[in-house]
């Protein structure tokens, strides 16, 4: 059984080993990342990565739920404000596309159907959202399906786009132009 790190330098290896995965993952995939990689870029071992995380799939499993804790602490969720949370989730996207890569992997090689997760971590957004809609701020419809749509806008120029994928290296204005289009686009989509 996996063990969490108990002390400061097991937590710094554990950080390392976890910032070596999500690179090696959201580039190859489940199937094509190497744990031998990763030890070398996160200069460890075999025995440490094992002893966190108990597998590769496990290894996986812990880089989805860091980057989507990643993703959610710099993006906090606001239901009276789906149309800001999304822009703030498009210029996430565009410092750190890894985890869209991620997420596309995950689609990809495990869940070809379905929610990528088994639904309790998205629980209080859904109660935030279903608030919103009682008090008269967004439309009505299922909470869950209108997170998606946002969500979906959000990502509609990130890595997993089948149209175009956006950097961080392109003119300010192309992102500000996208970004005025999200906003109107999530707030007339969300609008009761």
């Amino acid at each position: 059984m996996p063990g969490l790190p108990t002390t400061p330098r097991g937590a710094a290896t554990s950080r390392r080993i976890l910032d070596a995965a999500a690179e090696e993952f959201a580039e190859r995939g489940i199937a094509g990342a190497r744990i031998d990689r990763i030890i070398a870029a996160a200069r460890t071992n075999k025995a440490q990565l094992y002893g966190y995380f108990g597998s590769k799939d496990g290894l996986f499993d812990a880089v989805i739920a860091d980057r989507a804790d990643r993703l959610m602490s710099a993006v906090p969720f606001d239901a009276s404000d789906l149309p800001g949370w999304a822009v703030g989730m498009y210029n996430e996207n565009l410092r750190h596309p890894d985890l869209v890569r991620l997420l596309a992997w995950l689609r990809l090689e495990r869940r070809p159907a379905g929610r990528l997760s088994d639904g309790s971590d998205d629980e209080p957004e859904l109660a935030a959202i279903a608030r919103a809609q009682a008090a008269g701020r967004v439309r009505r419809g299922d909470p869950f399906d209108l997170m998606t749509l946002v969500i979906a806008m959000s990502f509609a120029w990130s890595p997993a786009s089948g149209v175009y994928a956006a950097t961080a290296d392109e003119p300010a204005s192309e992102h500000e132009r996208r970004r005025a289009l999200l906003r109107d686009c999530v707030h007339r989509a969300v609008a009761p």
